[in-house]
């Protein structure tokens, strides 16, 4: 795959915002990508149940399926969701965009957030560390929300990233799931809704 594909639920008209959804991936790889993706597949379901309330509120939703698998250093990735964050532009000028990233989607977010038509993120159990930037978030919002059953990605490492969020970031928030882990397919309908609460919320605060 030469380029990253997009995956479409436009609003009705031209939009007045639109959220790019980023799917979770592995430390390392370099496998394309493809519809068989369980962290695509589980992506492209979560889009699919919010869009109807996206759209109401005058908002698409597009989600990236990046080339390939891997977060590999922490230049491929962000680079996939760059060029999606162009095409927004490129077809719908500057509407503000949420980024709403699941595990190393909501990593790949954090990097990309100082795109100036990023107003905000929003990460699903987020694999977030120390050594991922905050800066990118100065004057943006974030809403983390993540399961204290989580065996993937880490609760606490959650919780101190969005402590050096606020330090930077208009506003920074955490959502404890409690007992949920970090797949999302239980708790299913909790998830969807902090995802498009979350979101509509960054995109309008009023």
């Amino acid at each position: 795959m030469t380029e990253p594909l997009l995956t479409r639920y436009d609003a009705p008209g031209r939009p007045d915002a639109l959220i790019l959804m980023l799917h979770g991936g592995t430390p390392r790889s370099t496998l394309p990508v493809d519809g068989r993706s369980a962290s695509w597949q589980r992506a492209a379901w979560m889009q699919r149940s919010i869009a109807a309330r996206a759209h109401d509120a005058g908002a698409g939703v597009w989600l990236v399926r990046y080339r390939e698998r891997g977060w590999n250093g922490a230049a491929d990735r962000p680079a996939d969701a760059r060029w999606a964050l162009d095409r927004v532009r490129a077809e719908h000028g500057d509407v503000p965009v949420v980024l709403l990233g699941h595990s190393m989607g909501a990593r790949v977010a954090v990097h990309v957030a100082d795109d100036p038509s990023v107003v905000g993120v929003v990460g699903l159990a987020p694999w977030w560390s120390a050594q991922d930037p905050v800066r990118t978030l100065a004057g943006r919002s974030l809403v983390a929300a993540h399961g204290r059953r989580d065996r993937i990605t880490s609760y606490a490492e959650t919780t101190r990233y969005v402590a050096r969020a606020r330090e930077v970031a208009a506003d920074a928030s955490l959502h404890d799931m409690g007992a949920l882990g970090h797949y999302m397919l239980t708790g299913v309908a909790r998830w969807n809704d902090v995802a498009i609460d979350s979101a509509l919320r960054l995109l309008d605060p009023a």
